[in-house]
């Protein structure tokens, strides 16, 4: 981690704020700029932790921000310890620390034992920019909170950054959600990872989600998330385009010369569009780049020299042909509306779920036309399995959409989120 300072401007400045802001020392709302206020944060911390309070974050006060980061502490049990006990000096549900010790008995805590702690905040960052680097560290931070948590990867980015998988539950049932096929789109992987959350949290405290048994849900359906399909997309668009790139002069001449990728690209690190990459009517895709004037790396809509040629979409192609998944979700932006058919492959029972996801969203049901209904991942999910697939876009306006619509997309979605989850055909 570099050392921060007010001045300082990029992504850790706004992932610092989100932590600090959980915390209670910064109240505004994150923004990518270190100032004044921020530095009268950092040194309201690092007086909490007997630090030399200078309002400059170098190493010893990233060491001792580091758990608060993850979201949890590493706690020694002492004589007389009980879970309530430890739960008041944190604030946090005896629950939940009993939840992130599996097989240690309440009754019986021996003095020395070495235990996690959650603290009393959520983890997922739900208000600064998501890159690959807070996204690994809130899986982390989960899979400490909640061991249940399955997590492994399905293979490498372009520039090896790893493509993480989730997964909640246990049951026969088995859908697939994923998020950020699309670099500006990043907003979406928030989604799934909250949605991770939220759930793993209500099942540990034995509470409904959104009216949801999840007991009985994880219990009867496995749900895979893959939520960060193009990182390296992700992180140039969020932390721009660095010199040691090993693409760093062909992306500019991609980007038609400019060096800002935060407003245009799609693409992964190569130029390809990874939603027009799949194995599904992909000539059609080529042959409509070009009647948009299309003819190599760029922004979007270049749909790489062949099918699949991508190690996302390989990834993305030989997990969901292994997990044996029965409904797939992938989550986009923007348009409120869900794309359900391609080419006239879908079932009528696949409408029906789609008619029953709209009226839960309230976003429209649609068929996807032109350029857009053309080797994506939902084209070549129904193509394959002819089981339901669907795209779903979230939000509406510009992207990338500001993080500040989080709140509201995340509502419009969770419910979808569960009832896919359900279904059973």
């Amino acid at each position: 981690m570099r050392i921060l300072r007010e001045g300082s401007e990029g992504s850790d400045v706004m992932e610092l704020q989100s932590t600090l802001r959980k915390l209670g020392y910064y109240s505004e709302a994150p923004d990518r700029t270190f100032g004044p206020e921020m530095k009268q944060a950092v040194i309201k911390f690092q007086t909490w932790r007997s630090i030399a309070p200078d309002g400059i974050v170098g190493p010893e006060t990233w060491r001792a921000l580091w758990p608060f980061l993850l979201g949890y502490d590493t706690y020694f049990i002492q004589p007389g310890d009980t879970f309530y006990e430890i739960g008041k000096k944190y604030g946090t549900d005896p629950q939940l620390i009993a939840a992130a010790n599996p097989g240690l008995s309440p009754e019986h805590l021996m003095p020395g034992t070495k235990i996690t702690v959650p603290y009393s905040y959520d983890v997922v960052t739900t208000d600064a920019g998501y890159t690959h680097e807070v996204l690994m560290r809130n899986i982390e931070g989960l899979k400490a909170r909640y061991p249940s948590l399955a997590v492994g990867t399905i293979g490498k980015s372009v520039l090896g950054k790893s493509l993480y998988a989730l997964r909640l539950g246990r049951g026969e049932n088995r859908v697939a959600y994923n998020a950020a096929h699309h670099a500006l789109e990043w907003i979406t992987s928030p989604v799934l990872m909250k949605f991770a959350e939220d759930s793993l949290k209500a099942c540990a405290l034995k509470q409904p989600l959104d009216g949801y048994n999840m007991q009985k849900l994880w219990t009867d359906s496995s749900v895979w998330l893959v939520p960060m399909v193009n990182p390296d997309g992700v992180d140039l668009v969020i932390d721009g385009l660095s010199r040691n790139n090993p693409y760093y002069d062909r992306l500019i001449q991609w980007n038609g010369g400019s060096s800002d990728f935060s407003q245009v690209w799609e693409a992964n690190i190569r130029g390809v569009d990874l939603n027009h990459n799949y194995n599904a009517a992909w000539e059609q895709s080529k042959q409509a780049e070009e009647s948009l004037g299309i003819t190599g790396p760029g922004p979007t809509r270049y749909s790489g020299p062949y099918p699949v040629s991508e190690p996302e979409t390989r990834a993305m192609v030989s997990f969901t042909r292994s997990r044996k998944i029965r409904l797939a979700m992938a989550y986009h932006a923007q348009g409120s509306v869900i794309y359900w058919n391609f080419q006239n492959l879908a079932s009528p029972e696949a409408k029906e779920i789609g008619e029953n996801l709209s009226r839960i969203s309230g976003y429209s049901l649609e068929e996807a036309s032109g350029v857009a209904s053309y080797a994506g991942y939902k084209d070549w999910y129904i193509q394959e399995f002819r089981d339901p697939g669907y795209t779903i876009e979230v939000g509406y306006g510009k992207n990338p959409l500001p993080i500040s619509e989080f709140p509201q997309i995340y509502a419009e979605n969770i419910g979808m989120l569960l009832y896919a989850a359900t279904v059973q055909h």
